[in-house]
């Protein structure tokens, strides 16, 4: 191999004659760092497409949007997709849909391209055997030889104590014994070398400064025997070369950082902001987590959810924009974030306070707007072709938690379900069974002698009865209200219930209650 000295931007001297390894090509490198954007901030959505995202993910991306429209940058989405024996087919697509839905469109991407693709990670595989070589020439890592039965031994040997850690055996083999391994085929993979003393630390937006014991931390391995990097590195390696200025990720990452930090110090490269977030609770004791039960953004929106009330939501979970005001929009949202807000302690998801979002956000859609949202719930709960469900939807809209909520809500008009005469006696309307029974047999000949079906027909016909009864409208609307509908709290009162079922429907239920009613 051929000895030479280089002097590069890195500002080290370079003499790869050591390690047995390719000699490097400094210029590829220096072109790298030449294309690297170095104005503005840039921050990166970086999912790995193993499922569907989940409230945390989406709370991540969230963020990261938030940072580089506030500050009039740059929202760059990366997949990770390394992690091979995880990946799930039609999972990217998920993440895109994802995004667009909620409004977080990205500036570069997989499908848009952009000044420091390509933005899928196993696209990007050459990169990261080159800068390994260039960290193993720095000193900062090196080939690790050792046979998976030899690492079973270390974690057998390891039983009982708190961490299982390499030994860094192969971290002290001389050049010649590196080379005969490499001559002769040996399967490696490239670990970090991390400091055996002193400590590491790094600055935090939101925990401030950590530091960790260099003797805590492992030699984790970076490149994998079949060429592909850890997540960890190649985290390292893209977020540099796509200058990516602030890393949004959960707290769980704290423990990691250090060891970015020491890789980042090999490179002598720029340190990104970090900002650590806490996690989202189901409760004060568990994380949320796909395997108990908990919600994904698709599910959320499966169960009813409007996507910009999830959105608004989720800004909440562990951020505070000050102040009073709840409901924003995600414009509204890029002007007031602030990192300062991001709290320390874990949000806990609380599914009555999602439910006043959504239900708030329903309130102020426009009706065609709703209707068009409503109505594939309005058909699961109303089969009959014949019935208007445009009729339905104004009953339903400051009703709602949920969308999903609509089929319960309106099946009656499908089928007069079986009830009890109980739902008869209301205090407050004064009606028991034997005067609503009188109320039903009075209104019945009132409705069939009606020449039009229209609201203000039913309108008119059932206060005019109660009139010359001599009784309160309610001892009327309430006993034909249960009649029609058999539930004890329906969309809508009496009036608009007989409009939508029609005059013959109305008339058969009404004279089913009087039957029901005189068995009592």
């Amino acid at each position: 191999m051929a000895n030479y000295i280089f002097i590069s931007r890195f500002g080290f001297k370079f003499v790869p004659i050591h390690i047995g390894g390719p000699v490097m090509d400094m210029t590829w490198f220096d072109q790298m760092e030449a294309s690297i954007p170095t104005t503005g901030v840039r921050t990166r959505f970086a999912p790995s497409p193993t499922g569907y995202m989940h409230v945390g993910n989406l709370r991540t991306a969230l963020y990261t949007w938030l940072i580089a429209k506030k500050a009039g940058g740059q929202f760059i989405l990366r997949i990770e997709d390394t992690d091979q024996e995880r990946f799930i087919e039609g999972a990217t697509e998920i993440i895109y849909n994802t995004l667009r839905n909620c409004g977080l469109t990205w500036d570069e991407g997989p499908d848009l391209g952009g000044p420091v693709g390509p933005y899928v990670q196993t696209e990007r595989r050459d990169l990261y055997g080159k800068y390994a070589e260039l960290l193993i020439e720095k000193g900062g890592a090196y080939r690790c030889f050792c046979t998976k039965e030899r690492l079973e031994s270390l974690h057998q040997a390891a039983e009982g104590k708190a961490v299982a850690k390499y030994d860094g055996h192969c971290a002290t083999l001389s050049p010649e014994e590196i080379q005969e391994k490499l001559a002769a085929g040996v399967p490696y993979v490239i670990r970090q070398k991390i400091p055996r003393s002193g400590s590491t630390s790094f600055q935090d937006a939101i925990f401030g400064e950590i530091s960790v014991e260099n003797e805590t931390l492992d030699d984790n391995v970076l490149i994998k025997s079949d060429g592909l990097p850890t997540y960890n590195f190649a985290n390292v390696i893209d977020d540099h070369l796509m200058g990516i200025t602030h890393v949004v990720r959960g707290s769980e990452y704290l423990s990691s950082a250090p060891k970015y930090n020491l890789l980042y110090e090999a490179f002598g490269w720029n340190v990104p902001t970090y900002i650590h977030c806490s996690p989202v609770m189901r409760d004060a004791q568990h994380k949320m987590s796909k395997r108990h039960g908990d919600p994904s953004y698709e599910d959320l929106l499966a169960l009813g959810y409007l996507s910009e009330a999830v959105v608004n939501y989720v800004a909440l979970l562990g951020w505070s924009p000050g102040g009073e005001q709840e409901i924003f929009s995600l414009n509204e949202l890029a002007e007031v974030f602030d990192i300062k807000g991001i709290s320390k302690s874990p949000a806990i998801f609380d599914a009555d306070k999602l439910k006043y979002f959504n239900s708030t956000y329903i309130k102020t859609l426009s009706p065609e707007a709703f209707f068009a949202l409503a109505e594939p719930y309005l058909r699961r709960g109303v089969s009959n072709p014949a019935t208007d469900v445009s009729l339905i939807a104004p009953l339903l809209q400051t009703r709602l938690d949920t969308l999903e909520d609509i089929p319960a809500l309106v099946d009656f008009f499908d089928e007069l379900p079986e009830y009890s005469n109980e739902l008869y006696v209301h205090k407050k309307m004064k009606t028991d069974e034997a005067n609503s029974l009188e109320a039903l047999q009075a209104t019945l000949p009132v409705l069939e002698s009606l020449p039009s079906w229209s609201f203000d027909a039913i309108h008119n016909a059932l206060l005019g009865l109660a009139e010359t009864l001599g009784v309160k409208n309610g001892r009327i609307m309430w006993p034909v209200r249960v009649a029609v509908s058999g539930k004890p709290a329906t969309p809508g009162g009496a009036v608009e219930l007989c409009q939508i079922l029609g005059k013959d429907e109305t008339l058969r239920r009404i004279q089913i209650g009087i039957e029901q009613l005189s068995r009592a």
